[in-house]
């Protein structure tokens, strides 16, 4: 299998991470949706990333949904989610905040970096602003009631991942004192194997938005 996509972008790197976490081969390669586009078109005609090229050909896309599929492929010792109904609830209420907070830091990215300053519509951004901050306030407050193991799930995973992309990002605005456990989370992951084989800014990686 080969894995389309540059690891700046969050989406891209928590299938890294999960797929080397759940022991799942596959090949990274760092094509961008931005400056590789014509590769990224044979790749994959809708040029979306993550993509995810399987072994007979079909190309898959999302994030989450490509990660539905690698838990298929894993026996239940190497699943990255919970078997009890009750825990695998809190661990989707933790991604579905996550995610939230990283689709909103990235439309922010977006508009900041690709709409002309002229152009940009400012109460949109204070809408999209402040669904962020309460994203993130949300899942900090879940977090210190419910401490994630680093590395260890999904949800633990894709919150670290979400934090260092959008702490990078919009320092301006998230500040790590305010968000102590998400920043615990992310320290710790950061030093893990399966997060150090995948950095942020490792080889392949433009300056840009993700």
């Amino acid at each position: 299998m080969q894995l389309i996509g540059m690891l700046d972008s969050p989406y891209v790197r928590r299938v890294a991470v999960s797929l080397t976490c759940m022991g799942i081969a596959f090949e990274h390669r760092a094509v961008s949706v931005f400056n590789d586009f014509a590769l990224f078109k044979t790749l994959n005609p809708v040029v979306k990333a993550p993509s995810l090229v399987c072994d007979n050909g079909d190309v898959l896309m999302d994030s989450s949904l490509i990660l539905e599929y690698a838990e298929s492929l894993v026996p239940p010792d190497r699943s990255l989610l919970p078997v009890d109904s009750s825990e695998r609830q809190h661990a989707f209420r933790i991604l579905g905040l996550a995610l939230a907070a990283c689709e909103k830091s990235v439309q922010m990215v977006y508009e900041r970096n690709l709409r002309p300053a002229e152009r940009q519509h400012q109460p949109w951004l204070d809408r999209v602003q402040g669904q962020m901050l309460s994203a993130f306030g949300l899942l900090e407050t879940a977090l210190q009631r419910r401490p994630v193991e680093p590395g260890a799930g999904q949800a633990g995973i894709t919150s670290a991942v979400v934090w260092q992309f959008s702490r990078s990002v919009l320092p301006e605005l998230l500040k790590p004192a305010e968000y102590q456990e998400l920043e615990r989370l992310s320290q710790v992951s950061e030093q893990l194997p399966t997060f150090l084989a995948f950095p942020p800014d490792g080889p392949g990686v433009t300056a840009g938005p993700p």
